[in-house]
């Protein structure tokens, strides 16, 4: 794989437990990575943040377009966006509002909407030979999944908005594709669903490894593309 070094590269969501481990993987490749965080509290607190390679700022709101806007506008020379961010709400039909419904698409959809819009300008200017951009989608988005419309819905947007991507870039060169995990091996998870078989489940490091080859420069020419990461679910 060509390596990432000296190239400058976002990752929403790089405090969670995913982004943490897309970071790792990026700083081992020689990346500079760039943070938005949601607030001072996960920016202080995230232990990657001490590595002077990376740069996290806090109180960024990635559903505002105003805040996004300025924040890739203040990037240096930029290689890759890697649109992580987002939130999870179950729940049946019957028990889902429309504010769960407009939460879900403001957290997922709008955000990954304008980091890539705000990614792709910034990409542009740089006036070098394209870039990647990686969104994440989730598997109720390609596989029927009960007890979760408003999520799946918003990831579902998610997907249709890269494979529309795909095609409206890549004739600057910069190649747009999602990952598709299940649900990962996260303490999260575990806690949450503690009689499920974890075996089963990608870990985050094997979700990461798919996003780093999607971002990276030896990334020819896939694009367009959902690469499911399922493991053995």
């Amino acid at each position: 794989m060509t390596s990432y070094e000296g190239r400058n590269v976002v990752v929403t969501g790089g405090t969670g437990a995913l982004g943490a481990a897309v970071v790792e993987r990026l700083l081992r490749q020689g990346a500079r990575i760039h943070v938005p965080a949601w607030s001072a509290q996960d920016a202080a607190r995230f232990p990657l943040g001490s590595d002077a390679r990376v740069e996290v700022l806090g109180d960024v709101d990635l559903s505002d377009e105003v805040q996004v806007d300025a924040y890739y506008a203040a990037l240096p020379p930029l290689w890759a966006s890697i649109h992580l961010a987002g939130g999870f709400a179950p729940g049946t039909l019957e028990d889902t509002s429309a504010d769960t419904l407009r939460r879900m698409l403001s957290t997922n959809t709008i955000s990954a909407f304008l980091c890539c819009k705000a990614a792709a300008a910034r990409i542009r200017a740089n006036g070098l030979d394209g870039g990647r951009i990686v969104n994440v989608g989730a598997r109720p988005a390609l596989v029927p999944s009960a007890g979760v419309a408003a999520y799946a819905a918003s990831k579902g947007a998610v997907t249709t908005l890269t494979l529309a991507l795909a095609e409206e870039l890549k004739g600057a060169g910069i190649w747009v594709n999602a990952v598709i995990p299940s649900t990962m091996d996260t303490p999260a998870n575990r806690a949450g669903m503690p009689d499920a078989d974890f075996s089963t489940w990608p870990t985050t490091d094997e979700v990461a490894a798919t996003i780093e080859f999607l971002a990276s420069p030896g990334n020819a020419c896939t694009r367009g593309a959902l690469v499911p990461v399922f493991g053995r679910t």
